[in-house]
């Protein structure tokens, strides 16, 4: 596909995923989509097929990008697990600062869907980059990095599940956190390095293993 046709699809799909973030699958047509990006429905629908597969097609490009990323940081021989994950981290809490909007979709769509054959597809696709970070963890473990009786899926419960308090429930968060952090100056310039430093605190204290010589 030439430079023309990629910059377009992305340019669809930036505006489909604000649009979806904002109005939700149902209230989201590709019809007003269409009509923000400037191009005719023809279009849309030679490059997405329909509204489901624009709609998988945001949370596939999202994650693919990602999966990339951690598959790199997987497969570096010159980290330790404990920094590979650390890496993970940083990248992670980078993105999902700058992608509130993405971040409002994947909240809406699994929480709120009843959309189930929808839900399960999106779940599938997020799952990939879970994945990921579970091999590196795994890693750990095996080559004594970490301690024998981490507990996996917690660890990653805790990292996902963390971002998730923090930016789904604004109000909430707002309120713990003593400022509002739908301030995009705010989440930049202190959430976002406190929230990376408060995760790997908290998780190389539980998982690092301070007796083992390979680190």
């Amino acid at each position: 596909m030439d430079k023309d046709k990629i910059d377009k699809k992305d340019h669809i799909l930036d505006v489909a995923e604000r649009v979806f973030s904002d109005l939700g699958f149902d209230g989201a047509s590709t019809r007003t989509i269409s009509s923000e990006a400037g191009v005719n429905m023809a279009m849309l629908n030679y490059y997405f097929g329909s509204k489901e597969g624009l709609f998988l097609a945001i949370f596939e490009r999202k994650i693919s990008s990602f999966r990339t990323l951690l598959q790199n940081i997987g497969s570096d021989d010159s980290m330790s697990s404990w920094d590979k994950l650390a890496k993970c981290i940083d990248n992670y809490v980078e993105r999902i600062i700058v992608n509130n909007c993405f971040q409002k979709l994947i909240n809406r769509e699994i929480t709120m869907t009843k959309r189930w054959d929808l839900s399960d597809k999106i779940v599938e696709i997020l799952m990939v980059n879970v994945f990921e970070v579970r091999k590196i963890i795994e890693e750990g473990l095996n080559s004594g990095n970490f301690y024998k009786d981490i507990d996996i899926p917690m660890v990653i419960a805790t990292m996902f599940g963390t971002k998730n308090y923090i930016i789904n429930t604004p109000q909430m968060s707002s309120l713990i956190v003593g400022h509002d952090i739908r301030d995009e100056k705010f989440m930049e310039e202190v959430l976002k390095p406190r929230l990376k430093t408060y995760m790997k605190r908290l998780l190389k204290a539980y998982l690092v293993n301070e007796n083992d010589n390979s680190k």
